[in-house]
C-alpha cells in the first residue's frame, strides 16, 4: 500500500505503509465504527500525534483505503474478455476470485463492512461499480442469446459467485470450525465451484 509518491522520504512512505497495514487489520477486525485511532497507532508501533502528522482522522485512513481496494477487488471483472471462451471466461473470473478471497481475507471483511453500513464512504463509486456490472452483464446476456451458455439472468449469475467465493474470507472463522483440522477450504471450495458453474453454465 505504499503510494510511492517520490516528494516523500523513504522514512514517511514506510510509516504511511505501516499505517495503512495497520488501519486494514483494525478496521477488518473491528468495522469502522469500532476502530479507533489509538488501536491503529498501536498496531503501527506509532504514537498517536505521529499517526496524525500523516493523515487528518479516522475517515482520511479508511477513504485511502476503500479508493485502492475498489479497483483491486473490480480488476477480475473487468478482465472478463467478450473474446474468449465463454464457460472459460467465468471459471476464471469464479477462481480469481476465490484466490483474491484467500490471499485478501482483510480487504474483504473490510468492503464487507463497508456495505454493510449502507457504503457512507463508497457511495460515489457505486455508479461506476453498476456500470462496471451492467456492461459485464451484457456480455453473459449476449453469450446466452447466442447459445454458448445456459440462459438465466447475468447479474444474479455475478451476485451468486460474489456470494460464494467472498463467504470464505468474511466467514473463514465459521468455515474453518465447520470443516475441521486437515482441510484446505480453498482448494476445497475451487474444485466444488468448478464443478457448481460448469454444470449451471453448460447448454
Amino acid at each position: 500500500m505504499d503510494d510511492g509518491n517520490p516528494a516523500r522520504t523513504r522514512i514517511q512512505r514506510r510509516n504511511r505503509k505501516a499505517i495503512l497495514e495497520a488501519a486494514l487489520e483494525v478496521f477488518s477486525a473491528q468495522g469502522f465504527r469500532g476502530a479507533t485511532l489509538d488501536q491503529i497507532a498501536a498496531e503501527a508501533g506509532l504514537s498517536k500525534p505521529n499517526l496524525l502528522y500523516y493523515f487528518a482522522s479516522k475517515e482520511a485512513i479508511h477513504a485511502e483505503l476503500l479508493a485502492g481496494l475498489l479497483d483491486i477487488w473490480l480488476a477480475p471483472l473487468r478482465e472478463l474478455d467478450p473474446a474468449g471462451a465463454p464457460q472459460a471466461e467465468i471459471l476464471r473470473y469464479v477462481r480469481r476470485k476465490l484466490e483474491m478471497s484467500r490471499a485478501m481475507p482483510r480487504e474483504s471483511r473490510l468492503f464487507a463492512n463497508e456495505m454493510l453500513q449502507g457504503a457512507p464512504r463508497l457511495a460515489e463509486a457505486l455508479p461506476g461499480l453498476k456500470a462496471l456490472v451492467d456492461e459485464k452483464a451484457g456480455v453473459i446476456r449476449a453469450w446466452s442469446e447466442a447459445g454458448k451458455l445456459a440462459p438465466g439472468d447475468p447479474h444474479h449469475l455475478i451476485f451468486a459467485i460474489w456470494a460464494l467465493t467472498q463467504h470464505y474470507a468474511d466467514f473463514e472463522v465459521q468455515v474453518r470450525a465447520v470443516l475441521g483440522p486437515g482441510h484446505d477450504p480453498y482448494d476445497e471450495a475451487g474444485a466444488f465451484l468448478d464443478l457448481l458453474f460448469a454444470r449451471l453454465l453448460r447448454v
